[in-house]
């Protein structure tokens, strides 16, 4: 290649990424418009656009592009994104622009044009607002790991306020120490990174005001003495993530609470439904006040195995978990109620037992005493690995069995809880922050030449991955799930 040649390839390609980052800007844009005036939230194969910079938008292109194998440029989806804000009496929506994009590519020659695209996709969501959503308040009761995670997601989801409203933490103590500490751990987390917006602590009125939105700190030593209608706040979600209460008898104090009116646990519960969101919300019964969300393990092997054994039928399994330690370990060796769980989490890998392998029959019945399930738990702070080794009913191949699970990945009702991924590369970090809760790892399957044992992967952020689970479940349980095209 001549210098020549060189210089204007390199010319050609700078320009060209020049372009790219100002449609990206112009789709930023329609972004903001559409969730602040319309109510409408746009994702990218279920990533979310919104507070993303001009590099993490085209990321999310490259990604799009790789994953259906169609040229969805960043100028298609800010074109479309533009249509998308010129439609009037567009319902309160959640958007995937980058299935619209592929749609557009392969339809485009029966339209005139973008605008008379998007109106026909969306013909059943230009009625103007739903009258059946009415905004609910959350109270989370605790405020640990996933609690300051769905605080995190409550307030950024937020936009109009048309869906969940946190109105209140509740904690055992506060003080003005405590409150700037815990007004710390939510703005800067070691995993998370810093929160994205601001947070102000209002000690006069025992509050925190995130980005505009106060949220008051009560305390309390029992759920059954707050008067949760002293704050304005009726007809409250709580959401308990401190472990404590797990067992109908335990969560049903939280109805005793004048204010409150439903539940969610954000860890396995006896006695109450046990739910994987995608796969089996459907077994809440109509009065049911009191939900359990599952574990995150459970969350991240049951929307693969529902895949395979709907496909390909399961006869039995072994589920592994490489689990990232959790606050229950010990620092340095010291006592613990559990074995092994007291040696250091920081320098050892340590074996401990799952429930996550009973808990998914729960979800998927077919399954009942077909899997066995262990786990082992390893120094990282956040990201785990679950490892599925499962003997088939129908012959197949790992061509197909990755095929299967991009298909579930891109289509179907389990679209935001399995992320497909192609990378050779992949390790723990890179799944932080991750929205699904099941990363599909397709180039580490394994099938055994008698094509009916097969060892499949599934990574998932232990910590966000779960939280957004919950946030899901929470919005199905209140009726606030808007439109949604997927």
């Amino acid at each position: 290649m001549s210098e020549s040649t060189s210089t204007l390839n390199y010319e050609k390609s700078f320009k060209l990424r020049n372009l790219e980052e100002k449609a990206a800007v112009q789709l930023n844009s329609y972004v903001g418009n559409l969730l602040y005036d319309k109510g409408v939230e746009l994702v990218i194969f279920r990533d979310h656009l919104t507070d993303r910079n001009t590099s993490g938008i085209l990321n999310l292109h490259e990604y799009a592009r790789e994953v259906v194998g169609k040229p969805i440029d960043v100028s298609i989806t800010s074109t479309l994104a533009k249509a998308l804000n010129n439609l009037e009496n567009l319902s309160p929506s959640k958007i995937d622009i980058g299935k619209l994009a592929s749609e557009w590519i392969d339809e485009k020659a029966n339209f005139s044009d973008e605008n008379a695209f998007v109106e026909n996709k969306l013909a059943d969501f230009l009625n103007g607002p739903s009258p059946n959503i009415e905004p609910r308040d959350v109270i989370l009761f605790g405020f640990g790991r996933i609690g300051r995670l769905a605080a995190r997601e409550l307030i950024k989801q937020a936009g109009k306020g048309q869906q969940l409203r946190l109105r209140a933490i509740v904690t055992r103590s506060l003080d003005e120490k405590t409150l700037k500490k815990r007004a710390s751990l939510l703005r800067m987390d070691s995993v998370h990174g810093p929160f994205a917006g601001t947070i102000i602590e209002d000690f006069k009125n025992s509050s925190l005001i995130i980005n505009g939105q106060v949220v008051k700190m009560i305390t309390a030593n029992s759920p059954e003495e707050i008067d949760y209608t002293a704050y304005n706040i009726s007809n409250a979600l709580v959401i308990d993530n401190t472990g404590v209460y797990r067992d109908r008898e335990a969560l049903s104090r939280h109805l005793k609470s004048k204010g409150a009116s439903k539940v969610l646990l954000t860890a396995p519960g006896a006695e109450i439904a046990n739910v994987v969101y995608g796969v089996n919300q459907n077994i809440i019964e109509k009065d049911e006040n009191i939900v359990s969300a599952a574990s995150c393990t459970t969350n991240a092997i049951t929307p693969v195995l529902k895949v395979i054994n709907d496909n390909l039928g399961i006869e039995k399994g072994h589920i592994e978990t490489i689990h990232s330690y959790t606050n229950d370990q010990n620092l340095l060796d010291n006592m613990h109620k559990k074995e092994r769980r007291g040696r250091s989490a920081a320098i050892n890998m340590v074996i401990t037992e799952t429930g996550a392998g009973k808990a998914v029959t729960k979800a998927i019945p077919d399954l009942k005493n077909k899997l066995t399930a262990n786990a082992v738990r390893v120094p990282t702070p956040n990201g785990s690995l679950a490892i599925m080794k499962l003997s088939i009913t129908k012959a197949t191949t790992k061509e197909e069995v990755n095929k299967l699970l991009k298909h579930a990945a891109l289509n179907g009702a389990l679209v935001n809880q399995i992320k497909y991924s192609f990378d050779p590369e992949l390790v723990s970090n890179d799944i932080i922050g991750n929205n699904c809760c099941a990363i599909f790892d397709s180039p580490a399957t394994i099938v055994h030449p008698n094509g009916k044992d097969i060892v499949l992967y599934s990574w998932y952020d232990n910590e966000f991955g779960y939280t957004k689970q919950v946030i899901r479940l929470a919005k199905y349980i209140c009726k606030v799930r808007r439109l949604i095209y997927y």
